[in-house]
This record gives structure tokens, C-alpha cells and sequence, in this order.
């Protein structure tokens, strides 16, 4: 059964009500109600494009953290083959909020990894709903390690709220866990590719994200903190989302133009929420043609490469 949000009501109404009489037809054989079924069939596809058409920030934020999206664990089941998990950061623990190993991606050797946030209650409260720990990030620094050592691109999907901001996390080095994420980033001499599924937040993104191209689905975000946490800031009231999300650009296509991402990846209508099976293959599309730009460059230009892709960051469209 779909979820639908906030301002998708309008077109649960009329879903809804051409369910009912299907419902309706199913319990009465005699019933004919395909012309009226068929017509609000259309109706809410027109909706649906309407709604979809020009989403404001704020809307894109509830579509990225919509808990019906593909998910990392989805995408590397349906785009990755010998997939063997690597676990713990050989200190204290293994994060379940961080997944990471060794695949192929169209039979080429590859690290991949990912935040994930679960598909239901059990699984969202054991992986911290994405949130990751200092054991996170360092399970992440091993494994690019391994990858530059065997000369294995990484591909990386991001989709969190931010690093845990816990007490333990605290205690355990969390900023300085981030930090050696994002230092290994910019120093692997392998290619690395990036991809915004859901949300993309504050630095617990930036650990992973810092990548010689980094791509966002059409409907994710990335900024440095929550609309939410901004307007507790800024205005001290968090039902100033709204406009706090207008002010943080946070939408891939705001990014783009600031050249934060080097591409969007178009979503099926409505969202990857309501045909994972086409955005999964959207983003498996967009990560080879990603990986084939950067085959032929060796381990020094690649990290000049990345390195310069972010001294350059926001050097255009600021006047937009």
C-alpha cells in the first residue's frame, strides 16, 4: 500500500476512490465500473505530473526521505553481483548504519559502499535510521584503504540525516572519524563515484561524498544541515522549514548549478518510491558512464582531479 505525503492527499483521495470501486466490483461480478475506474486513473496521473511538475524544497525533502525509497541495501542487491560484506573497523564495533565490501558492478571488481537506514522498524532501529557512528566512518576509511591498495574503484551511496550526534559517538571521536573519512576520500588514487539516493547530510555525507564525480537522484538533497535544524537556528522555530529549506539550496538542481554534483539523475514520475526497479536502473546507468570517464586516468590525476573538482565548488551560479 502506498504512503503518501503531505501533499499528495489530493491524489490519495482520488487513488483511493477508484480502489473502492474496484473493490466494489470484485465483491459484485454484476457491477461494471471500469469507464469510472479508468477515468479517475487518468485524473490522478494528471495530478500526479501536476504535483511532480515544480516541487518546492521543502517538497523534494519529503520525497527524499520518503520510507517506501530504494534504499542502499536495494541497490546494491539489484546492481552488484558477489557481493561480500566486510564488517567492524578493527577498534570497537561494527556500525549496521554503514555497508560496505566487496562486488562487481557489470563484472568489474569494485568497493562499495553505503548508508542504510532500514525498510522497516526492527531493521531502521538496528541500522540507526542511517545514522552512522565513529565505527561507521572508520569501517568506510578501511575499505577505501583495501580498494586503493587493489586498485578497485569505489562507488559510494549516500543516504543519511547526518552522523549520530550521540554521547557515545561523541565520546569515541565522531569528528575526527568524519575528518579521516573524508582525508581518505581526497587521497585514494582509485576512481571514486558518489551518489545521493535519499538525503545527503552535513559532514556524515561529506565523509563519503568527497568523489571525482558525485551524481544525485532528481528528487534527493544535500546540505550542510536539516531545514529543520537550520530554522531552529536561525528563526528558533522549526516550523520555519519551509523557508529554511528555500534558503539552503539544498535540491540537485540547485547543486548542480554550483557544481557541487556533476549530474542529476532523472526519477521516475512520482518519485523512486513508486518504481524502484526503473531508478535503481537509472543509477546504475549513470554510475558505468561515471566509472567509464574516468578509467584512463592514473592514480595522480584522479587525485588531482578530486581535489580540484572542490577547491572550484561554488566558483559558479552564486549569482543565480
Amino acid at each position: 500500500m502506498t504512503q503518501y505525503l503531505e501533499f499528495e492527499k489530493p491524489l490519495a483521495e482520488i487513488e483511493g476512490k477508484a480502489e473502492e470501486l474496484r473493490a466494489l466490483a470484485r465483491a459484485n461480478e454484476e457491477m461494471d465500473v471500469a469507464d469510472e475506474a479508468k477515468a479517475l486513473d487518468a485524473k490522478a496521473e494528471q495530478l500526479l505530473k501536476d504535483l511532480y511538475k515544480e516541487l518546492t524544497p521543502w517538497r523534494k525533502c519529503q520525497v527524499a526521505r520518503h520510507p517506501e525509497r530504494p534504499h542502499c541495501k536495494d541497490y546494491i542487491e539489484a546492481l552488484f553481483t558477489e557481493y561480500t560484506p566486510l564488517a567492524g573497523d578493527r577498534n570497537f564495533a561494527d556500525d549496521l548504519a554503514v555497508m560496505g565490501g566487496l562486488a562487481r558492478f557489470n563484472d568489474q571488481p569494485v568497493v562499495v559502499i553505503g548508508h542504510e537506514k532500514g525498510s522497516d522498524t526492527k531493521s531502521r532501529i538496528e541500522r540507526n535510521f542511517g545514522m552512522a557512528r565513529p565505527e561507521g566512518y572508520r569501517k568506510a576509511v578501511r575499505l577505501m584503504e583495501m580498494a586503493s591498495r587493489f586498485k578497485l574503484p569505489v562507488i559510494t551511496l549516500v543516504d543519511t540525516a547526518g552522523a549520530y550526534p550521540g554521547k557515545g559517538a561523541e565520546e569515541r571521536g565522531q569528528s575526527e572519524a568524519i575528518a579521516r573519512s573524508t582525508e581518505m576520500c581526497l587521497k585514494i588514487g582509485v576512481p571514486l563515484i558518489s551518489v545521493i539516493i535519499g538525503e545527503g547530510g552535513s559532514g556524515g555525507a561529506v565523509a563519503f561524498a568527497t568523489a571525482n564525480r558525485v551524481a544525485m537522484l532528481e528528487h534527493s538533497i544535500y546540505s550542510v544541515i536539516s531545514p529543520e535544524g537550520c530554522a531552529s537556528i536561525l528563526w528558533k522555530d522549526a516550523e520555519k522549514m519551509r523557508e529554511a529549506a528555500e534558503a539552503l539550496r539544498l535540491t540537485a538542481q540547485d547543486l548542480n548549478k554550483l557544481g557541487v554534483n556533476d549530474r542529476i539523475i532523472p526519477e521516475p514520475l512520482g518519485g523512486a518510491h513508486r518504481d524502484p526497479k526503473a531508478a535503481i536502473k537509472a543509477v546504475g546507468g549513470a554510475i558505468q558512464e561515471m566509472l567509464d570517464e574516468l578509467k584512463d586516468k592514473d592514480a595522480a590525476a584522479l587525485v588531482k582531479d578530486r581535489r580540484q573538482k572542490f577547491l572550484d565548488i561554488g566558483s559558479k551560479g552564486l549569482a543565480a
